[in-house]
């Protein structure tokens, strides 16, 4: 995390009250917007996670609005793979999130530290990822921000990150990019010129993210991300082809990517289609284990 100066962070230390009953034990981290904390529950008598805004978000509309989106779209659907939330304090000069604690490494450290994964581990990743987006769709909200630094390998793995996702209705609306440079479907990158954001996009999402996990590359480069660069040159998944998958990937897996890439949303499967099309490959003998196949 970028060095901040006192009045864009909190500073808490442990012991700290953070709101009424949430006691500050240490910094996770955090984003332009936000900083994560462990921290300590009494209510629940338990660790949790606290999403507070900085203090110099506190009270900044767009902030506010993707908080309050956040706690909307975490109230709306529940699923296993979903991190879960207890609660929001959304007035105030603290607004917050209390979050369910998911132990874990996150996917993109772990490719960093150990690379590729095995078909063993990818293969219920996929299906458990495109489970949870199945049932976000089915409640009438798209995620828009699938990526490895928005999964946390456990025994389920966890989605996390719902700070920009939205009701359907409401991403069909969008007019300008919303997202992950690199992880954004085509419609994502133009939206209005190229088509219209919803739930295909999210099914994009998967696909790199998984053609990720396989490979420990990316389908497409990285873009030029001076703001001033032609839409093409900051989104190269608007012109070009996805480089191919090896040939070692399980032929299920790869199918399933594939067709994630299609440029065309109407072409890419549904979540459920996804899941069925890699569901073989976990009839195979279970040697995975996803917190305990890599070492360390």
């Amino acid at each position: 995390m970028s060095e901040r100066t006192d009045d864009e962070r909190w500073g808490f230390e442990p012991g700290d009250e953070i709101a009424p009953g949430l006691h500050a034990l240490h910094l996770l981290g955090g984003g332009e917007r936000y900083e994560a904390y462990l921290a300590f529950d009494d209510r629940l008598h338990y660790r949790v996670v606290v999403k507070v805004l900085r203090p110099d978000q506190a009270h900044d509309r767009a902030a506010l609005r993707g908080l309050r989106r956040e706690a909307d779209a975490l109230e709306r659907v529940r699923h296993p793979v979903l991190i879960r939330s207890f609660g929001a304090h959304l007035d105030g000069d603290r607004p917050l999130l209390i979050l369910e604690l998911a132990e874990g490494p996150r996917l993109s450290t772990d490719l960093r530290r150990f690379g590729p994964l095995d078909v063993e581990q990818a293969a219920p990743l996929g299906v458990e990822i495109s489970s949870a987006i199945h049932s976000m769709h089915l409640v009438g909200l798209v995620h828009l921000d699938i990526k490895p630094k928005n999964v946390i390998l456990g025994a389920p793995p966890r989605l996390i990150d719902l700070s920009i996702a939205r009701p359907t209705e409401d991403a069909a609306t969008l007019d300008r990019p919303v997202g992950t440079d690199v992880y954004m479907a085509p419609e994502q990158c133009a939206p209005g010129d190229v088509g219209v954001v919803g739930p295909p996009a999210d099914v994009w999402g998967i696909g790199v993210t998984l053609f990720e996990a396989v490979t420990g590359n990316l389908p497409f480069p990285r873009g030029d991300d001076d703001d001033g660069a032609p839409l093409t040159r900051r989104f190269p998944q608007l012109e070009g082809m996805p480089d191919p998958l090896p040939t070692t990937v399980a032929p299920p897996l790869a199918e399933a990517i594939v067709a994630c890439l299609e440029p065309e949303p109407s072409e890419r499967p549904s979540p459920a289609e996804i899941a069925d099309t890699i569901e073989p490959l976990l009839s195979t003998p279970p040697r995975f284990r996803l917190k305990s196949l890599r070492p360390g």
